[in-house]
């Protein structure tokens, strides 16, 4: 034998031997969880008991990024936890996760990024029926989008926040790429006609007037069901992401065709308990103000003198009257620090009406 393959046969060895002891050590922490499931479900008998802890997970994933030793990134040694931790959860109880669907939208992607592959996850037609299978406790979260880059604002999912009870508990950003679509054996048809979401065709308009320009764009109620109408309508395209082309089996005739090379879109995770501080950690609220001079001054003047960073304010119309508006605001920090306590109180004492949202960890992945 060579020294070639000596090397190579003692490397070998050496990873089956840590292989094992890695297979043990998450044996170990699945029997742990395991424990500590039996303890909530002993102290709490005939009760709903929450195993899973939003503040707890994003303060794992939080140390695991900040000690991670190399040479994986922090990011991926994260997710490698991720997945480690959503298999030991759903040892006790797997959990339903609602997202706008249909499978393979972009939603889905995001729901398995913050919750990992070991839950049951609920694809749902419409934003509102995300929000009515959380309330009615079938599915345990819900992920919903709010926010993209390019496009701004998801209105529906903020005007649900106005009459539903359900808190935000976390968020999650995903990187969108977008993908023109075709289906193998359709290949030697000429594309007259692009299937997509509204909100992918407004991120890829410049790539699609550049280098598709005249051909029909039909719009369709999510990229997922675009994928399903290229894979079975000769001469037509889809634009969507990597998890719909490989669920329907399709070619990417171009790759990453989004206008901006940064779009991503936020998700929110909703769902009916209030999330303890995580020490990294986000707010929401929706406040009604009374329609007098200088009354955006007044809502935003306490963030600014108790050292507040807001990270977004939208505008939405009320639906108690018209020409009314609700103000929409994310912030850092969390509902429990004595600062928000103080801003809330003063907002509160002005305001026509104040919604707590809720509080939620920072997205850590």
């Amino acid at each position: 034998m060579s020294d070639e393959q000596v090397r190579l046969g003692e490397l070998r060895d050496e990873i089956d031997q840590i292989d094992q002891k890695i297979m043990e050590l998450i044996s170990a922490r699945a029997a742990c969880a395991q424990e500590v499931a039996h303890v909530k479900t002993t102290a709490n008998p005939g009760q709903d008991v929450f195993f899973y802890r939003p503040e707890r997970e994003a303060q794992v994933l939080r140390r695991i990024k900040e000690q991670n030793p190399g040479p994986l990134s922090g990011e991926e040694m994260a997710r490698l936890f991720r997945e480690i931790m959503s298999a030991c959860l759903a040892l006790e109880k797997p959990m339903h996760i609602a997202f706008l669907g249909p499978i393979g939208t972009f939603t889905q992607a995001a729901a398995l990024k913050h919750f990992g592959h070991s839950v049951v996850s609920v694809p749902l037609p419409a934003i509102d029926a995300v929000f009515r299978e959380v309330e009615s406790g079938a599915a345990h979260y819900g992920v919903v989008p709010v926010e993209n880059s390019t496009e701004g604002m998801i209105n529906h999912t903020l005007d649900m926040f106005m009459s539903s009870p359900l808190k935000i508990c976390g968020e999650v950003q995903l990187r969108i790429h977008h993908h023109l679509l075709v289906c193998p054996k359709h290949g030697d048809q000429e594309i007259t006609r692009i299937y997509s979401h509204q909100q992918s065709f407004a991120q890829c308009r410049q790539w699609l007037d550049t280098h598709r320009y005249g051909i029909e764009r039909v719009t369709v109620s999510s990229n997922a069901e675009a994928a399903r109408r290229a894979a079975e309508e000769p001469g037509t395209a889809a634009i969507a992401g990597d998890m719909a082309a490989e669920l329907y089996g399709l070619e990417k005739l171009a790759n990453s065709i989004e206008d901006r090379p940064d779009n991503t879109t936020r998700f929110l995770i909703i769902g009916r308990e209030e999330v303890p501080a995580s020490g990294h950690d986000k707010s929401s609220i929706l406040v009604s103000m009374r329609n007098k001079p200088g009354a955006l001054y007044q809502l935003l003047e306490p963030f600014h003198r108790h050292g507040l960073s807001l990270t977004r304010i939208e505008t939405r119309p009320s639906p108690s009257g018209t020409w009314a508006y609700v103000f929409y605001i994310d912030f850092e920090g969390h509902v429990e620090d004595e600062q928000v306590r103080k801003v809330l109180a003063e907002v509160d004492e002005e305001a026509v009406e104040l919604k707590r949202l809720g509080s939620y960890p920072i997205g850590v992945l």
